[in-house]
């Protein structure tokens, strides 16, 4: 079994602090031995050539010429691309321009992201709630249990005759969602979706991959073990009167930028059942019915909870039409106390997560009820967010599809939207897809990246053509240095990674290094948190800064696609010629 163990994860340095600042904007985790490799000079660049050369810079391996310069849509950025794809050697570079400082070092290699790719996915371990992080597992990122949840409230906007509020009910375990100490069903869904969805669209990839977390070598894979620690707190959030399901457990506001296990002094409440909480609920079960029903020996009883966990909510969403105005802060806070002010995930329009519940349902089922029921649901061509689920399904739909023909009929609206993606991409200064518009530096933005980055690789997966896993690429280029910022947005990775993330555990833990392996929001122009920024440009507006959750804050929603993106490109590698037997 390939092990990951041996890396030492929690061991990186913190490189971000003694680095020197580049003009040069690559990645900075490196490059496929066979793939492609660009690179964005950006400023006044008095040479047209640029050079490859050891870090040492006693060798030359590549000599090359700059392309034509373009202005940036969305800053003063002037960039001209460096392409050295044509270099194939193995080791450790810089690129050099004569006058310019040299870029940061950069891996050419056969497995450049494949310690990125494990510590992603790891990421999770470290939002564990309810359980201590030990540190032959955590490293220096040990604590100690955060919010046990076996004494939750039901607060009044979720009473009823059966559970008055103030019933006391337990729900343990799950995942922190983001920079704060709060479980949300929605936001769960999407993220459990990309999980489960990158073990099915490559199981035997994750079937030799350990990441080091306390189940590892249980003979299941991590990724499904890894998932299963928020899953079992979801059936949890299910109401066993009814089927419903509570929005969110959660304080009635904020912690404080305490460590999980200090943040002891607020109750903690399960807040109205939600229609969109529910959809998601039954979908990402019908999921794990189906998905861990082939680890039956490992789970017993498990696949059956599943199927009628989620058949159980469904049904609840039909007894509830009014409930379909979806969940509205504002309005319980009228009239149910104490006020709720932690994060929303309010959606009005539930017919997404309606749909999506429809075809995982069927797919698991495989019974006439959805089948009829699944021939109302439109082509949804959205790209995916934690309010938009529709692509779910139909992602999901490409994956299970029954037949070649059913196949390419639910592949058809994904490869269009793909090709959108890849239109006027020539007008981007950086050369990648990202930042294509404008409104990809949304809150969150670097979330965009990679859900664009997984839509190419399922345009891939449906058509061979290499051009969608480039563009894939291109993206995870974004993320990790090709970008106007200049920063490798992942923690613990990268010369030029984020330092102090708007994430309570690496502010409160006393290390100076911030847990690895979590996505940063990225520029948003709106810049909602009122901290300094230097840059305010559409796409510079970022800032490396504790308070700056509208650009700096991490969530399990924004990792999860770039679980999915680097782990499919580790898994894609051979077959797409990346590198060489």
């Amino acid at each position: 079994m390939r092990t990951f163990a041996s890396l030492m994860l929690f061991l990186l340095p913190a490189v971000g602090a003694q680095a020197q600042e580049s003009p040069v904007r690559l990645n900075q985790s490196g490059f496929y031995t066979a793939g492609p490799k660009r690179a964005a000079v950006t400023g006044a660049v008095a040479s047209s050539k640029f050079f490859i050369t050891t870090t040492d810079g006693k060798d030359t391996v590549f000599r090359g010429i700059l392309q034509k310069e373009k202005p940036s849509q969305w800053s003063a950025t002037i960039v001209r691309m460096a392409d050295f794809s044509a270099l194939e050697k193995k080791g450790h570079f810089v690129l050099r321009v004569p006058g310019l400082a040299p870029s940061f070092p950069f891996e050419i290699g056969d497995a450049p992201f494949r310690d990125l790719a494990a510590a992603c996915l790891k990421g999770y371990y470290f939002q564990r709630a309810s359980m201590s992080l030990e540190a032959q597992y955590a490293g220096k990122w040990e604590r100690p249990a955060g919010h046990p949840d076996t004494q939750v409230l039901v607060h009044a906007s979720a009473a009823d005759g059966r559970r008055p509020g103030g019933t006391v009910i337990a729900s343990p375990g799950g995942w922190y969602d983001a920079g704060d100490y709060n479980k949300y069903i929605v936001n769960s869904g999407i993220t459990m979706y990309m999980l489960l969805a990158a073990y099915e669209d490559f199981p035997a990839y994750f079937g030799q991959f350990d990441i080091n977390i306390p189940e590892s070598g249980n003979g299941v894979p991590d990724i499904l073990d890894e998932a299963l620690y928020n899953l079992r707190w979801m059936l949890t959030m299910q109401d066993p009167a009814d089927g419903g399901v509570y929005h969110k457990c959660t304080n009635a506001s904020f912690d404080g930028m305490v460590m999980p296990h200090e943040a002891t002094k607020s109750p903690r409440y399960v807040v109205q059942k939600s229609l969109t909480a529910t959809y998601d609920f039954a979908a990402v079960m019908a999921m794990g019915s189906r998905i861990y029903g082939k680890f039956g020996k490992a789970f017993p009883g498990l696949a059956d909870s599943c199927r009628q966990a989620a058949v159980r909510a469904w049904e609840w969403t039909e007894k509830h039409p009014d409930n379909r105005n979806g969940y509205s802060q504002k309005e319980i806070n009228a009239w149910a106390k104490p006020p709720i002010t932690t994060g929303e995930y309010g959606d009005r329009n539930a017919a997404d997560e309606r749909n999506w519940a429809i075809t995982e349902l069927y797919l698991t089922l495989r019974n006439g009820k959805f089948e009829s029921l699944l021939q109302t649901v439109p082509d949804d061509a959205a790209m995916p967010t934690w309010s938009k689920v529709g692509m779910l399904g139909g992602w999901s739909s490409f994956r299970l599809a029954a037949s070649p023909a059913l196949k390419k009929q639910a592949a058809a609206p994904r490869v269009k939207l793909a090709g959108a993606l890849l239109d006027n991409i020539d007008k981007n200064a950086f050369g990648t897809v990202m930042g294509r518009t404008a409104g990809d530096f949304n809150w969150g933005g670097n979330a965009n990246a990679a859900n664009q980055g997984v839509m190419l690789v399922y345009a891939y997966l449906a058509t061979k053509d290499r051009k969608y896993l480039d563009h894939a690429l291109s993206n995870l280029d974004y993320i990790l240095g090709r970008n106007a910022t200049g920063y490798s947005f992942v923690t613990g990775f990268g010369s030029k990674p984020p330092m102090h993330p708007h994430h309570r555990p690496s502010i409160a833990d006393g290390v100076a290094d911030p847990v690895p392996g979590l996505l940063v929001g990225g520029p948003n122009v709106k810049m909602q948190d009122s901290c300094e920024y230097q840059f305010k440009e559409i796409e510079t507006a970022y800032v490396d800064h504790e308070c700056s959750y509208a650009s700096n804050e991490i969530a399990i929603n924004w990792n999860a696609p770039l679980v999915y993106l680097v782990n499919a490109l580790e898994a894609l590698k051979m077959e797409a010629g990346y590198v060489k037997p």
